[in-house]
């Protein structure tokens, strides 16, 4: 049995963080809804519904809600940040001390130690979580940004362009 080249994975981990991420392109026309090459035929009163123009004062009315869901308990939430391999990737976990306090466990991968911060009350624990989730994307994307601006210069130098 042959070994795997290390070469393949930092090859293969590279070639993830360059691929664009897929859009869902969703788009209505007169007579059916366009989602992403699929095309879903609107019944018969929905029909009537595009056909009859719309008077410019009737707003549709959107229920608000917030994108996340709130999380009643602080205990168990949870948040995994970026990346391309599960090895390297963050996560962050709520956990409830036995002294009512709340903690929150960062692990790098799946089989690392944690590192502990707090104690800390439930909202400042779920914030933590969040800023540390928000900054690692941040940083991801920084990294991702870095990588793909170096890639397509080494591109413009091997053509000979440069």
């Amino acid at each position: 049995m042959s070994e795997i080249d290390p070469t393949d994975h930092a090859l293969a981990t590279i070639a993830s963080i360059l691929e664009p991420e897929p859009v869902l392109v969703v788009r209505q026309t007169e007579t059916e809804i366009v989602v992403a090459g699929e095309r879903e035929h609107l019944a018969s009163d929905e029909q009537a519904d595009i056909d009859e123009p719309r008077a410019l004062d009737d707003h549709p009315v959107v229920e608000e809600q917030p994108l996340v869901p709130e999380h009643t308990d602080a205990d168990g939430y949870s948040k995994v940040g970026p990346g391309p391999m599960v090895a390297i990737r963050l996560k962050w976990t709520v956990h409830r001390g036995d002294d009512g306090q709340y903690y929150v466990h960062e692990t790098i991968g799946e089989q690392s130690a944690p590192v502990v911060s707090g104690p800390m009350t439930s909202e400042a624990a779920v914030h933590f979580v969040d800023v540390q989730e928000d900054e690692a994307q941040r940083r991801f994307e920084l990294l991702r940004s870095e990588i793909a601006g170096r890639s397509s210069l080494a591109d413009y130098e091997r053509k000979g362009e440069a």
